[in-house]
């Protein structure tokens, strides 16, 4: 699998980044044969407590979220028969086209033709097999991330509500020209998560 497809994994992930928890409150209803009291022209404005957080961080392998970089690696082992695969299909597509190229002009031409067509077979197998690989690894990607995506949407609206925050914005999706330091609860966040959700969770297995 080239570095692509695992960036595709890791943007499933970042979906997740941005939570928006509800501050407002339901007027309670009036009770029965009373008229609402018409509402006036000044309406109280809520006070508002925005934080910043940056997805990008829940991907190192360091200081991110343990439980991320666990679930690649289980991905990455789970499809590495297949990525060996291909990889030694792509040594001997390219040892033949080598072989022919250095006998184009000496070997037979019936020679030639088996070996040209030997090699378009080839590489159809290896289209074909590359083709299922990848749709395997994205529905297998699907199946580890979706609820780890899941795990990190609740998480962090329960940060934010015991926090008192209204509104976390993730500033490695959305381009914003300053943030105070005093903001970011990238850290805080990463590690309460970490602490509460072990990165040796089993996944369950292929079927």
């Amino acid at each position: 699998m080239k570095i692509d497809r695992l960036i595709a994994a890791v943007l499933l992930l970042m979906t997740a980044a941005i939570v928006s928890v509800s501050a407002q409150q339901q007027r309670p209803a009036a009770p029965a044969g009373t008229t609402p009291a018409p509402q006036t022209a000044s309406v109280a404005v809520p006070d508002s407590k925005m934080a910043v957080i940056y997805s990008d961080a829940f991907l190192d392998p360091k200081a991110g979220i343990a439980k991320f970089n666990s679930l690649l690696g289980t991905l990455n082992r789970e499809f590495q028969p297949r990525q060996s695969e291909l990889q030694g299909l792509q040594t001997r597509l390219n040892t033949l086209a080598k072989e022919i190229d250095d006998q184009s002009a000496v070997a037979a031409p019936d020679s030639l033709r088996q070996k040209r067509e030997q090699l378009a077979q080839m590489n159809t197998d290896f289209k074909r097999k590359g083709e299922d690989a990848e749709a395997a690894y994205a529905k297998r990607r699907q199946e580890i991330f979706l609820p780890l995506q899941q795990e990190i949407g609740k998480a962090l609206e329960t940060f934010a509500k015991a926090r008192g925050i209204n509104l976390i914005v993730d500033g490695s999706q959305v381009p914003m020209v300053y943030a105070a330091d005093a903001l970011d609860i990238t850290t805080a966040f990463i590690t309460e998560f970490n602490a509460k959700n072990p990165a040796t969770a089993a996944v369950t297995p292929r079927p």
